[in-house]
């Protein structure tokens, strides 16, 4: 009898060994393909930036465990976040019942900025004598990066040497400027008509502005570079 208990006993414990071995095991994500997704969304990215793009991707916690993705793998920026300096990019399972995690990321980039050759006055028209540039690591909308962008425009007040330069520091010079006697021009097909008018303020080539006509009719027209005042017929 103590032999039959002991050969039951026996046969339980393979039984139970057998059915441990024979149940299903979830499948986790690699962590690489998750970093890699990470690494691809940051090329695409950066490759039209004008600057030398740098990125790490850091190492994900090897205690977080997810199921293995059976579609793709789809990375992302999270809303309000920038892909510059210390940043997460999301990767995200697509498919029912799928997840989504952070990757913590840092990306450098070097681009070559404009920045002012000396002390410059506000009003000053930009010369390329009036401009140098620096290599710094920046995001995209920091600086100008090219001369086309600065030459010719006016500052909209004084820099120091050396400052950066950036978009809304600059305006377009003035053809027409407030109170000066503009011609107006009215331009359909086959014919023109031509008159004068004052400005009611200042517009540089390609921007709106506002004419008091002699009749003292106030029209909206382009002004242009000749500081002629076009209206739309």
């Amino acid at each position: 009898m103590h032999l039959m208990r002991k050969l039951i006993s026996i046969g339980c414990l393979l039984l139970h060994g057998m059915a441990a071995s024979a149940a299903p095991t979830t499948a986790t994500q690699d962590h690489a393909q998750i970093k890699n997704a990470a690494s691809s969304f940051i090329e695409q990215q950066c490759a039209t930036l004008s600057g030398k793009a740098t990125y790490k991707v850091n190492e994900i916690d090897r205690r977080i465990a997810l199921p293995a993705c059976s579609t793709r793998l789809e990375a992302f920026l999270p809303a309000g976040s920038q892909l510059i300096g210390r940043t997460a990019i999301g990767v995200r399972c697509i498919e029912k019942d799928g997840w989504s995690i952070f990757v913590p990321v840092q990306v450098k980039i070097s681009v070559n900025l404009l920045v002012s050759a000396r002390q410059l006055p506000q009003g000053h028209i930009l010369l390329e004598q009036d401009l140098a540039s620096q290599t710094t690591e920046t995001s995209q909308t920091e600086g100008l990066t090219d001369p086309r962008q600065a030459l010719g425009k006016v500052l909209r007040y004084g820099i120091a040497a050396g400052q950066v330069l950036r978009e809304n520091m600059l305006r377009l010079p003035y053809s027409v400027k407030q109170g000066q006697i503009v011609p107006l021009v009215v331009q359909s097909e086959g014919f023109s008509i031509r008159s004068e008018g004052a400005a009611l303020g200042n517009a540089g080539d390609g921007q709106t502005v506002q004419v008091r006509s002699g009749s003292g009719r106030v029209i909206g027209g382009v002004a242009r570079a000749n500081g002629v005042v076009e209206v739309g017929p």
